[in-house]
């Protein structure tokens, strides 16, 4: 029975992971989340993921996409002078998906390829989708529940909804998100340092976002897809450092 179990099991395991992501994939396309380039572009991250770091990994990318599609969908008549009408009509494109998961993917890439490290590269995985989901809900949710907003280099009040411009109320909804994925992470790989690391790398993540929006994203310097891509891989590089801290 014991040499049994594990094989049912990886059967199983095969089955239901390629239904899952036919599933996603259908649902993300007639529902217009993404184009179908992105679709595709979100699969091949998943599986990229789910190879390196099991369901635990691939549970964090779709809570991600979960919880990024209600905020985003959340009151959204409040929010419809700072939606993109292309994006609003056809859904996230492939460089939009790529921006927010291909940090995880990298590192998901390299612990598939260089096993030793995958203590240091599926935590920073975490980092990198609790950076993405940080932002999409402080940006998403403060936008509808922020009272005060104000610019994240001069503290000055300005609408909110600009590119660096952050509330205190969107802030802490964001870290709320860098815990879930936090929450995901620990089940999944046990409770230890990483799961605070998480929660701090991603909150350094968002709030650097923010930074690079009223730095170089208001002057038109870099587009937002660079800004949410820097943010995912500061994240997960804040992560490493402070792994890297914890065991000196």
């Amino acid at each position: 029975m014991e040499l049994i179990t594990p094989y049912y099991n990886h059967i199983l395991s095969d089955f239901f992971f390629p239904l899952i992501i036919i599933l996603g994939m259908s649902y993300a396309i007639l529902a217009k989340k993404l184009t179908i380039p992105a679709s595709f572009t979100g699969a091949i991250l998943g599986c990229i993921i789910f190879l390196a770091s099991g369901y635990t990994g691939f549970a964090m990318m779709t809570t991600f996409f979960i919880l990024g599609t209600l905020a985003t969908s959340w009151k959204r008549h409040q929010k419809q002078a700072f939606a993109s009408k292309e994006e609003t009509r056809t859904g996230r494109s492939a460089f939009q998906v790529f921006a927010n998961a291909g940090v995880a993917g990298i590192a998901a890439v390299l612990a598939i390829l260089f096993p030793q490290l995958s203590n240091l590269m599926l935590p920073a995985m975490g980092a990198a989708f609790a950076s993405a989901t940080a932002d999409t809900l402080s940006s998403e949710l403060g936008m509808v529940y922020g009272r005060r907003f104000f610019n994240i280099i001069t503290f000055k009040v300005e609408q909110s909804g600009l590119d660096g411009v952050i509330s205190l109320e969107g802030t802490l909804i964001g870290m709320l998100g860098s815990s879930f994925i936090a929450v995901i992470y620990a089940l999944g790989f046990g409770w230890n340092n990483s799961f605070f690391f998480i929660i701090i790398a991603g909150t350094i993540g968002n709030l650097t976002d923010s930074v690079l929006g009223a730095l170089l994203e208001r002057k038109g310097s870099i587009g937002n897809n660079i800004v949410n891509f820097l943010n995912t891989l500061i994240a997960a590089l804040v992560l490493l450092v402070l792994i890297k801290a914890g065991t000196c």
